[in-house]
């Protein structure tokens, strides 16, 4: 049975498809949000999101995107106004790792690392906030990580990333505050997860 606290409000979730973003997108949907449900690659695990939000009551709806390229955020985030006509919460929790010792971490591991956790969460922010300016009201939630506050060994590329979205965050949260939007972020510790799963020891 879904609450009524977010009932009208529109939230858009990247990367829901899985672990952290699909609970998310979840709860959203049980406090009575309608949820865009963010993936890249694995549709039918967006799929089976959705299928859990509508067999609790909730409403969900897929949104393709990878949200690191600027053409496919815009559309994205395009899809869910025109859909339902405005974004009132946009969680930023799109993430990937590539963890390796920094003497032996590819220029591709790191490059994807930031592009994903980092760029795509300036992209997805900078395309909701004219909407959200405009309605005055909104809400940003950047998922960072205990990783960017305290560093891990051969996590260079992920705690870098993390540490900028806090950074990012209480930057643009002190330009957007008198519109009635906020932006926050929230820094995980260790959670069971399909990521975490393909930890090993040697990094």
């Amino acid at each position: 049975m879904t609450g009524t606290e977010l009932n009208g409000r529109i939230a858009l979730v990247t990367g829901a498809s899985r672990g952290i973003g699909a609970a998310i997108a979840f709860s959203l949907a049980m406090a009575g949000a309608k949820v865009g449900v963010n993936y890249n690659i694995s549709r039918e695990s967006a799929e089976k999101v959705i299928e859990k939000i509508t067999q609790g009551g909730g409403e969900a709806f897929l949104v393709e995107g990878n949200v690191s390229a600027e053409a496919s955020a815009e559309a994205a985030v395009k899809q869910v106004i025109e859909q339902c006509g405005q974004i009132d919460i946009l969680v930023n929790n799109a993430g990937i790792n590539r963890d390796r010792l920094l003497v032996r971490m590819k220029i591709e591991d790191w490059d994807e690392v930031l592009n994903v956790n980092l760029r795509g969460t300036f992209l997805c922010s900078k395309l909701v906030m004219p909407q959200m300016i405009k309605q005055r009201k909104g809400r940003i939630v950047n998922i960072s990580s205990v990783v960017g506050l305290s560093g891990n060994p051969g996590q260079a590329n992920y705690a870098a990333a993390k540490a900028g979205l806090i950074g990012f965050t209480k930057a643009v949260a002190r330009e957007v505050a008198s519109r009635n939007v906020t932006v926050n972020a929230v820094a995980p510790g260790f959670i069971a997860t399909g990521m975490v799963e393909e930890l090993t020891e040697d990094t």
